[in-house]
């Protein structure tokens, strides 16, 4: 990999870790695009701590807060809503890595994506009367359950979750600062499990793998900066629907490469 591609693969991981599209998946793509293997899973990780950078940013005054005040709803909230991410993650590790090269399972996460995204605008203002404090601990749960089916590759993590918060009846508002809040953990948890592989021998560092993962970080945390901000507005605003039509694009997109063109650009 050049440092080209790593600067590209950073921009893409900030911009679509926060737009609803699937960051995991686009990186999968151009996996899949260039014919790199796609098991440099700690460089797309290092990608995913990256854009921890602009959500800490952004949400410093409600980071803060937990910060001084650790025993608090909204951290047991955060707690039972990053349960259910763990335990998927430790039980279906492999399982999820095997599907970062299945671009069929690639073209079904976007659509299924897209459904979620057009669902989440559908809600109306009036069914959305909860903030963060009103929530209940079985509405993290969902929550979270929903965000364990987001660690498949294709399936946004971010657009996901938003809609289920908003099925939970929780204000587009509150709805972006409790999906982010919780993509710290989850962020930090799957860097862990790639740091004991890193630590076991089972992934390995070379110098020029360092500075590939160096050049990509810095362009993922300046992307994601720019893209958050946007995305709160989208949330608030009820605009997500863009990025299901653009989501629904790609996944036909995929279909017809992988079916009729013979992965002439996806590699099949």
């Amino acid at each position: 990999m050049s440092l080209l591609e790593s600067v590209i693969m950073g921009v893409i991981q900030g911009i679509t870790e926060f737009l609803p599209v699937s960051s995991s998946g686009h990186l999968a793509l151009f996996h899949n695009i260039t014919g790199d293997p796609v098991d440099n899973l700690l460089f797309d990780i290092a990608l995913h701590v990256a854009t921890l950078i602009p959500v800490c940013i952004i949400l410093r005054k409600e980071i803060w807060a937990i910060l001084r005040k650790p025993v608090q709803k909204t951290t047991g909230l955060l707690i039972v809503g990053t349960i259910p991410a763990v335990i998927a993650a430790l039980l279906f590790k492999d399982k999820v890595e095997a599907l970062f090269g299945d671009v069929r399972f690639l073209m079904i996460g976007f659509a299924v994506t897209g459904l979620l995204l057009l669902y989440a605008d559908c809600v109306k203002k009036r069914h959305l009367t909860k903030g963060i404090k009103d929530m209940t601990y079985i509405d993290a749960l969902v929550i979270g359950a929903v965000q364990a089916v987001a660690i498949a590759p294709s399936v946004s993590r971010s657009g996901s979750t938003t809609a289920a918060s908003l099925f939970r009846k929780v204000s587009r508002k509150e709805a972006a600062a409790f999906v982010f809040l919780l993509s710290i953990p989850a962020i930090l948890g799957a860097a862990a499990l790639e740091v004991k592989d890193l630590l076991t021998g089972a992934i390995t560092v070379t110098p020029s793998d360092g500075l590939n993962m160096a050049f990509g970080f810095v362009a993922a945390a300046l992307a994601g900066y720019l893209s958050i901000a946007l995305v709160f507005k989208l949330i608030q605003k009820a605009r997500l629907r863009y990025f299901s039509f653009y989501l629904f694009a790609l996944a036909a997109f995929i279909c017809v490469d992988t079916f009729i063109l013979k992965g002439i650009v996806f590699g099949g």
